[in-house]
C-alpha cells in the first residue's frame, strides 16, 4: 500500500519545492494539496471538519492554488505522485481546467491524480455563480465535457448548465486518455452514482466507515458494468497509526493519504520523519 500525503500549502508554510523533494528523498508516493480559490468573511456556511462547526482554520484562506504548486513540485521530481484533494470543479470554467489538467498530467509524465469534490462553502460557490443545489450535478457535467476534450478525435460536447464545447483540437491529451480520477465526499447513494459514472474510486476522508460503506460501493460499481478488480479506494487526510493502515490494507486499498501539518519547514520535515516508520 502506497504512503502518499497531503497539506494545506499557504505563503506561511513549507514551500512546495522544499516539501516535494523532502518527499520524494523519503520514499514518499505522493503529494495531494486542496483548493480554496477565497473564503468570504460572512462565513455563514459552517465549518464540517471541526466537530460540529466552530473556528475556521488560518489555512483555509491562505491556500496556494494548487496547480501552481504542484506544477513546482512535478519540475523537481521524478517519480512522486501528484494529485488535487480535492478540486472544486464546479468553480472552473471546464475548457480552461481541461487544459491545465492535461498540461499538468503531460509536463509530471502522467504523474497527476484529479481529486473531485463538491464543496461545502457555500459562499465562495455562490461568488464563482455557482447554483447550490446543482453543484454535484455541475461537476458532473464539468467532467464529461473536459473527457470530450481529452478525447482522441474532436468530440463536442453540449452540457446541462450552459456550458458546451464544439468538436475542438485540444492538446496536450493525458496519456490514458484522462488522468486518474477520485471522487471525495461522504458515503451514499449520490456519491457513489458520481464515482461509478465518471471515476477511477473513491477518497473518503478519514477514512471512517469503509468496512461497511466499501461492500455497497463495489456493488454499486458492478452494476454500473465496471471492472470489479478497478475500483480504487483511498483514504484521505488519514492521522495514521499501525492499526489503522493494517486495516486499510487489509481492505485493498492501495493507497493511503497522511495528513500534514500546514506548519514551516521544521514542523512539516519533523512530521515527516515521523511518518517514515510507516513506508
Amino acid at each position: 500500500m502506497r504512503i502518499s500525503t497531503t497539506i494545506f500549502l499557504t505563503d506561511e508554510t513549507i514551500s512546495p519545492v522544499r516539501l516535494a523533494r523532502a518527499l520524494e528523498e523519503r520514499g514518499f508516493a505522493g503529494l495531494y494539496l486542496p483548493e480554496h480559490t477565497h473564503i468570504p468573511v460572512s462565513r455563514e456556511s459552517d465549518y464540517p471538519f471541526g466537530g460540529g462547526g466552530g473556528e475556521l482554520p488560518r489555512e483555509y484562506a491562505r491556500t496556494l492554488d494548487p496547480f501552481v504548486a504542484l506544477g513546482q513540485a512535478a519540475a523537481v521530481t521524478e517519480r512522486l505522485l501528484l494529485g488535487t484533494g480535492i478540486t472544486l470543479v464546479a468553480e472552473h470554467d471546464p475548457i480552461a481546467l481541461a487544459k491545465t489538467i492535461a498540461t499538468l498530467d503531460h509536463l509530471s509524465g502522467g504523474r497527476f491524480t484529479l481529486g473531485v469534490g463538491f464543496g461545502w462553502n457555500r459562499e465562495e460557490a455562490a461568488d464563482h455563480g455557482v447554483d447550490w443545489p446543482t453543484r454535484r450535478e455541475r461537476t458532473r457535467d464539468a467532467v464529461h465535457l473536459m473527457r470530450a476534450l481529452w478525447s482522441a478525435e474532436p468530440t463536442a460536447y453540449e452540457g446541462a448548465f450552459g456550458r458546451s464545447v464544439s468538436a475542438s483540437e485540444a492538446w496536450p491529451k493525458p496519456p490514458a486518455g484522462a488522468p486518474r480520477t477520485l471522487v471525495g465526499g461522504a458515503a451514499g447513494p449520490k456519491l457513489f452514482s458520481h464515482i461509478t459514472d465518471y471515476a477511477d474510486g473513491w477518497m473518503p476522508i478519514g477514512g471512517r466507515g469503509l468496512s461497511t460503506n466499501l461492500p455497497l460501493l463495489r456493488a454499486a460499481w458492478e452494476a454500473a458494468g465496471r471492472t470489479p478488480d478497478s475500483l480504487q479506494v483511498v483514504p484521505f487526510g488519514v492521522h495514521p497509526n499501525p492499526g489503522k493502515l493494517a486495516h486499510y490494507a487489509d481492505l485493498g486499498c492501495p493507497e493511503v493519504v497522511l495528513q500534514l501539518p500546514p506548519g514551516d519547514e521544521k514542523e512539516v520535515l519533523e512530521a515527516l520523519d515521523g511518518y517514515a516508520r510507516y513506508l
